[in-house]
Order: C-alpha cells, then structure tokens, then sequence
C-alpha cells in the first residue's frame, strides 16, 4: 500500500509538470528531442545537486545525459557543448578556470546557487582541549607535536585533500613557517575514516576538509583561524605577512554558482530558465548527503524521495520556466 501511495504521488507529480511544460510552446521548451547534458564531478554533493535538476527537467519534457566529467575540464567540455550545464561550482577552488570559460564567450553564468560552503583547516575536539591556543593558527607553532604520526614526528601532520583533488596547503604551511606536514589522503573516503577514528579514540587532529558535508552532524570539528584571505595572496607574495612567499593566508571563502554552455538559452529556453532559477541549500542538501554516504540509501531514491516532499520548493521554478 505504501508502495503504490509512493508510485500515484511520483506520476501526479510527472502529470502536473508535463501539463506545465504543455503550457509553453514548442519554441518556449526548444529541442526537447535532443539531451541536455549535466556535468557529473567527484563528491556526492554534487552529483545530488544536478540530479535532483536532472529528474525535475526530466518530468517537465526533456531528455537529459549525465556525463562523467572532471571538475577541471569541464570548464572546457562547457564551450562546445560536450557538457551543456554544471551546477554547483565553488568559488573558492575553481581558481583562473572559471573566469578563463566565462571569458571565452562560449560560457555564461546563470546564477547562485544557494549553497554556502567553506574550505580550510579544521581541528577536532580532542586538539581543541590539548591546545588551548585554537583556533589561532599560531598556536600550532607550540602544539604542532599533538597532531605528529610515525611519517612526520616531530612534526605534526595535516592531513590533506587527495592529490588528484590539487591542494596549496604545502605552501601555505611554508609561508607561515609551521612545524607541520602534508599528507595527502587517498580519497574522500579515506578522509571520513580518519575524522571518526580520531573521534571515536579521542586523538587530535588537524585536517583540510569543507562544508557542507554530513559528516558534520556526527563530528564536531571546528575552523582554524589562518590569516585572513586578501587578494592577490596566491600569486603576490609583497601584500602578506610573509613578504617572500605567496600562500600566506586563509583559503578564499566563497559561493556556488552555475554554468552552462552560451548556446542553451536558445536550443533549450525553458531548461535554461529552469536552471538559472534553481537552487540547492544546506538545509535541502546536508540530509540527502547523509542518507546516501553515511546510511547507504540509494542516491536516486533519496533525490526522488526529496522532490515528492518539497513540491512547494521546486514547482514555482518550473511554473515560472514553463508559463
């Protein structure tokens, strides 16, 4: 019975987008024989954020390719259309590549997308009772041998993004002059594993990751305070505290955006209107991200199960792209 509760709200919902989309006209929905294409990268996150989009531009007519594609080569991918949208870009790593495919002509911006996210140092529970000085970086100049392992002592060891992710955190610990080493993880994997053991025996820990991510609402990690990020602190080593190294600050804070490909806004209108008005928020996106990495649910199942509750969320985008 609860099965076929869930299959009649899933065709209602298709039937009342499908109605939606009957509203525009041929020319309004564009080429709807023909598939839009999602850029798929590498966190959960995003693959919940393009698929949710994904499934909503589904039910209102259009076909649509996810497509496996580098976080980094995307941005290239976007110019002829290989990929015709991405949907959640972090401005605080996507560096030179953005403004490069924005520049091209062939790329353009449609709009926020809600999520707010932060990358930097984060210290644990345990380091935070074993130095007292935390959250201020300098404090690791004293308390560095807390966080060291067989591979760095006396240093003390932060534990990195993996490589293939790219990292500035072996410059920064040199332009700040910090006991300390990086050492990468193997995955995002390998990076949870390490969080929760040193949770779960009580050991400090010193560790690159971000929010928004589900592991914390199990881990209470907290920010370290770096040197506040400036710009021109990644390629101008004079406007610093370290006159003779570059690096010396905080990672820059930022926002998520979306992309897509110049031409979408003619082959595709009512996609790419639907699109510029989506959003994704923490709130929407941190319990979707547990269900799938943390208790094993189905990722389609778990998107699907978010579209059926938040119809009020998601239906004025598609009224205002389709009417």
């Amino acid at each position: 019975m609860k099965h076929n509760m869930k299959l009649t709200t899933r065709l209602a919902l298709a039937t009342c987008l499908m109605a939606n989309a009957g509203l525009a006209s041929a020319a309004e929905m564009g080429a709807v024989d023909e598939p839009i294409k999602l850029a798929i990268n590498e966190w959960t996150g995003q693959h919940i954020t393009t698929r949710v989009a994904g499934e909503l531009l589904t039910q209102m007519g259009y076909k649509v390719e996810y497509v496996t594609a580098g976080y980094y080569p995307q941005m290239t991918a976007l110019e002829d259309n290989s990929v015709t949208a991405t949907l959640e870009i972090w401005t605080s790593n996507i560096g030179e590549l953005a403004t490069e495919a924005l520049d091209s002509g062939n790329v353009t911006d449609i709009g926020r997308l809600g999520l707010e996210i932060g990358e930097t140092w984060w210290y644990n529970n345990a380091a935070k009772e074993a130095c007292p000085g935390l959250p201020d970086w300098k404090a690791l100049k004293d308390c560095s041998e807390l966080f060291a392992v067989a591979e760095t002592y006396p240093d003390g060891r932060l534990l990195d993004y993996p490589v293939e992710w790219g990292t500035t955190n072996v410059d920064r610990i040199e332009a700040l002059d910090l006991p300390l080493k990086s050492v990468p993880a193997g995955s995002e994997g390998a990076l949870v594993v390490e969080i929760k053991a040193a949770e779960e025996k009580n050991e400090p820990l010193l560790v690159q990751f971000w929010t928004p991510h589900w592991l914390a609402a199990e881990v209470d990690l907290h920010m370290v305070d770096l040197p506040e990020f400036f710009e021109g602190c990644f390629d101008d080593p004079s406007g610093g505290m370290n006159p003779d190294a570059t690096y010396d600050c905080d990672w820059k804070s930022g926002h998520t955006f979306k992309v897509a490909w110049i031409g979408m806004a003619d082959k595709w209108p009512a996609a790419h209107a639907f699109l510029s008005a989506y959003q994704m928020t923490l709130d929407d996106q941190l319990p979707m991200l547990a269900a799938v990495d943390n208790n094993g649910e189905d990722l389609s199942t778990v998107v699907n199960g978010w579209i059926d509750a938040n119809e009020a969320v998601w239906k004025p985008w598609v009224d205002a792209a389709t009417n």
